[in-house]
This record gives structure tokens, sequence and C-alpha cells, in this order.
């Protein structure tokens, strides 16, 4: 059976800079358990790459997934600092505000913002 939900990482994002960010939704196959994570990559040079990667990690693990969108993380790590803004021009724009309550349970510490500015 597959692992249990809880298992896959909530967060996994760069830990410096600015770069762009997808909101994924994995559930089982026929409903049931989902979760939501946050993906973001200074590799990625468009929000597709990002979702490419992640999902068939997913699809190996027994989840479906589902982009909800995407935009834009500001990550400064001297100042414990993030910033969600902007938007995927393929996925929209992701529910920034669902974003940062996920973003603040693991980095407890951070002052979280975010604003549908495009920069």
């Amino acid at each position: 059976s597959a692992p249990a939900m809880a298992a896959v990482q909530e967060v996994e994002i760069d830990p410096e800079g600015t770069f762009k960010y997808i909101l994924v939704r994995l559930q089982r196959p026929g409903g049931g358990e989902q979760r939501d994570i946050v993906r973001g990559s200074g590799a990625a040079q468009f929000h597709n790459h990002i979702f490419e990667k992640v999902n068939p990690e997913m699809e190996k693990l027994g989840y479906e997934c589902k982009c909800l969108g995407g935009g834009k993380i500001d990550h400064n790590s001297k100042d414990k600092k993030i910033k969600v803004f902007g938007l995927s021009t393929g996925y929209g724009k992701a529910d920034h505000a669902v974003t940062v309550e996920i973003l603040k349970k693991v980095y407890t510490d951070y002052e979280i913002t975010w604003s549908d500015d495009k920069k």
C-alpha cells in the first residue's frame, strides 16, 4: 500500500532567493485522503517544470497530483522572511493564503506574507 500521506513533505522550496512555486493537491486515486503541498525552485524556468518533477515522484508513491496554481516566492533566510506573490501563466494564480498557511507550519519563526502583486 502507498506510504502515509503524512510522510510527504509539505514544503520543498529553495533556501534562498526568488523563484517560481506551485501549490499541488495530492490525493489517493478514487478520492479520500488529500493534502496540499508547496514546491518551489529557482532551477525551474517555468511552473510546469516543477510539476513535471513532482508528478512522477508522487505517482510512484501512489498519489494523483493536481496543480492548483502557482506564483513566486521570495525567500530571505537571513531576515527570516518569505513573500508569496505573482501567478503562473499556465496554471493560474495559486491561493496564496493557503500557501502561506502551509509555509507557516514549516517556517514557524518566519514572517510570511502574500500579495497579488506581479513583482
